[in-house]
């Protein structure tokens, strides 16, 4: 098998699994109770903190631990809107093409009285600081812009963007779900107010992640109840794995160099020899993307059966994300940046990692050329277009 869905979930690493297996069996105790083993609990607890905070250039304080990164942008998100509110401020930015986690936020916010503007993304997939500035207005109370967006890869201008945010005193939210991890992030240098992350986008656990909020920024609760994480995350905290999501963080950003090298090269393979594909098209700039990234579009053809041919093969893929693979609507993130439907439903994500071996990259290029052409074989939409009843796109 070649697993090739990275974007949707990480393998777990030996070090976070060795982590989290040795805590459960000894240090078992509850974090918040007073007793040897409770506190000895609450040690690990805030050696974790420590040092998520340090790799990301955080005070330890500044970090909430949440179940992933869904709970992270939705409080983020909110908390800033309830502290605009307050100042008669009730505008919010953010791009047409972030993660469902933000916009389903949005969308509430919404309905309750918030004005939102989703900027566009262009065809390279990249949102433009000056559009950012530009739709600043005196009662913005929130600019959200993910790091990397999860389905084309594409990374943003995000150290522009927080200048500006911090020039106009506005608050400014990162989903960093995707970079985290693979692309070295310094949340004081980046200008980030918050950002939101996920333990299994890099080789930790499921079920875990953090929220760092700026020093002064007053978090508002989703979860009522004890007095954890400060009082603003209510239940006991999951120690082993909070703890093993450390131990993956740690280990990534300490082989960063070497995985950036390594992917990157085989993800370039894959772009240069797939784009031979006649009339397929790469989404999102080729150049501001995630070393791990590889994001086609094939004319003619249905992406879901791209994608059980190539499972048939044994190549796991997927053609965007997870959290939307049972619609049968095309990507919002491919119709942001000006694919039509016909075009969006031939989709397919390749997103490596440093397991990928030269042998899967070449396999992977040839099944997928394969497929294409078998799948197209028999495609009354590319007889079509072959026939020129339809014209072609890409």
């Amino acid at each position: 098998m070649i697993y090739a869905d990275n974007a949707a979930t990480t393998k777990m690493s030996t070090a976070a699994i060795d982590k989290m297996v040795s805590l459960m069996r000894e240090q078992y105790g509850n974090p918040s109770s007073l007793y040897r083993l409770g506190q000895s609990a609450k040690e690990v607890l805030e050696e974790a903190r420590e040092k998520v905070a340090g790799i990301i250039g955080a005070e330890p304080r500044e970090i909430t631990f949440t179940s992933g990164g869904s709970e992270a942008d939705n409080q983020a998100i909110i908390t800033a809107a309830k502290i605009g509110e307050a100042k008669g401020k009730k505008h919010i930015i953010s791009s047409a093409f972030e993660h469902h986690a933000v916009l389903h936020t949005l969308k509430k916010l919404e309905k309750e009285g918030f004005e939102i503007t989703l900027l566009d993304v262009h065809e390279d997939g990249l949102v433009r600081p000056e559009e950012v500035e530009q739709a600043i207005r005196e009662d913005t109370a929130l600019v959200t812009i993910m790091f990397a967006n999860n389905e084309i890869g594409t990374i943003q201008p995000i150290r522009e963007i927080g200048a500006i945010c911090r020039k106009k005193q506005v608050l400014f939210h990162t989903d960093a779900v995707q970079a985290i991890g693979h692309l070295p992030i310094n949340v004081v240098e980046d200008n980030i107010d918050m950002l939101s992350a996920s333990s299994h986008k890099f080789h930790g656990p499921k079920g875990v992640g953090f929220l760092y909020a700026k020093k002064g920024i007053r978090l508002v609760n989703l979860i009522e109840g004890g007095a954890q994480e400060r009082g603003k995350r209510a239940g006991t905290e999951n120690v082993p794995g909070i703890a093993a999501m450390a131990v993956a963080l740690e280990e990534a950003v300490a082989n960063l160099d070497n995985y950036t090298k390594n992917v990157q090269a085989k993800r370039d393979r894959l772009i240069e020899k797939i784009s031979e594909i006649p009339h397929s098209a790469l989404n999102g700039d080729r150049e501001h993307r995630l070393p791990s990234n590889v994001n086609f579009c094939f004319e003619g053809i249905e992406g879901e059966s791209l994608l059980l041919l190539l499972d048939e093969k044994g190549i796991q893929a997927s053609s965007g994300s997870a959290c939307t693979s049972g619609s049968l609507d095309p990507s919002h993130v491919l119709l942001a940046i000006g694919r039509v439907h016909d075009v969006a439903h031939g989709s397919l994500r390749l997103s490596i990692s440093e397991e990928t071996t030269d042998e899967d990259v070449e396999t992977i290029i040839k099944s997928v050329k394969e497929v294409v052409e078998y799948l197209r074989g028999f495609s009354p939409i590319w007889r079509d277009l072959v026939s020129g009843k339809k014209a072609f796109i890409l």
